[in-house]
């Protein structure tokens, strides 16, 4: 009898031991932690690295997360973009990869994806004074007064006036009184004098002659359509460049240079819009663009730029329009992966109580 109590006690011992060790089952405090492996990449404001050491929105939510599930966290390069984060995960390189990593559908065929880590979109940035300035300027008004568009009307004028000073240098200097010398020279200068006067309005003598003076009335009818036209196009051409200059949605873009970075949700977005643009590696190769005006807008993830336009792109850089083409960030997994489970719980629980809220107040205050 002492026997079988003996044995039945051992088996009981034996099927503790077994469930403890059973996944799913909280580690010990004594227990080693669990090593993963996480692929990131720099990226203000998600990763930044600082005499090797890591911060950023996903360093932090990420090492919070670590702490909860017991896990010791190794950091590897990936590879300096998104689709470097997919390809490590996707060969099985590492465990998992996080950066800002959108959600979608075609990445859910050969990935497991968490729970949305921030929610977000596309942002646009311009130079800073392209979306609220709208009235020219002096600079604006002397660039246009020693522009092509003025020296062609004003070779368009003294052309125009050729044949009626010729006429009117024939006609009026056979009067006694006339207002021009009999003589080509100065003679044909004052007829080009009253010529260009009558399309300028300005004060001129009148012809003595009843020809000339029909001339000079149906002359005037021409000044006044080109004056008109000729103020028209000015007018145009001042205002134009500060319509054109205006981006407030994507579809402003088409006919901008645009800079995107390639193999993203960004530069797919833009494609499937019909905007051309300069694909580069990565999004800081954007900035000193729109600094030196080779380009008049970037378009990248939205925490991006709102991060980088109050930092290092304050005072020549300003967001454009709203946010759009919301997606969700997430973690990226093996198929199969059994951490993403204790991922997303370990994420809900920090929703829930406010520690995500405090997180996402650090790195995104407008957010």
């Amino acid at each position: 009898m002492m026997l079988a109590r003996m044995r039945a006690v051992v088996v009981v011992l034996l099927i503790v031991a077994a469930v403890g060790g059973l996944p799913g089952v909280a580690p010990s405090a004594n227990a080693e932690p669990r090593n993963v492996t996480v692929a990131v990449y720099d990226l203000t404001p998600f990763v930044m690295t600082r005499a090797h050491t890591r911060a950023g929105f996903t360093v932090d939510l990420l090492d919070q997360i670590a702490k909860r599930n017991g896990w010791s966290l190794t950091y590897v390069d990936g590879g300096g973009s998104v689709r470097g984060l997919l390809d490590a995960v996707s060969k099985g390189r590492v465990d998992l990869a996080a950066t800002n990593i959108s959600i979608t559908a075609d990445r859910e065929k050969y990935l497991d994806f968490s729970q949305p880590i921030l929610t977000a979109g596309l942002q646009i940035v311009v130079p800073a004074g392209t979306t609220e300035r709208t009235q020219p300027g002096l600079v604006d008004f002397l660039r246009l007064l020693f522009s092509k568009t003025m020296l062609f009307w004003l070779l368009a004028a003294v052309i125009l006036t050729i044949v009626p000073a010729h006429l009117i240098w024939l006609l009026e200097r056979r009067d006694s009184q006339a207002v021009v010398s009999k003589k080509y020279f100065p003679g044909i200068f004052q007829s080009f004098e009253w010529g260009l006067g009558m399309l300028s309005n300005a004060p001129v003598n009148e012809p003595h002659r009843w020809l000339t003076r029909t001339l000079s009335v149906l002359w005037m009818f021409v000044a006044i359509a080109f004056v008109a036209y000729f103020t028209a196009i000015l007018t145009s051409n001042l205002t134009v460049e500060k319509i054109n200059s205006k981006v407030s949605a994507p579809a402003d873009l088409i006919g901008k240079r645009v800079c995107a970075v390639a193999n993203t949700t960004s530069s797919t977005a833009l494609n499937k819009l019909g905007v051309e643009f300069t694909a580069v590696p990565n999004i800081e190769d954007c900035y000193p663009g729109l600094r030196k005006g080779s380009f008049d807008a970037i378009v990248d993830d939205a925490p991006v730029l709102e991060y980088w336009v109050t930092h290092d792109g304050a005072g020549f850089a300003e967001l454009a329009g709203p946010v759009f083409k919301e997606e969700d960030y997430g973690a990226a997994f093996p198929l199969g992966s059994k951490l993403r489970k204790e991922f997303d719980q370990a994420l809900l629980s920090m929703q829930e109580d406010g520690d995500y809220g405090l997180l996402k107040q650090k790195w995104f205050s407008n957010r």
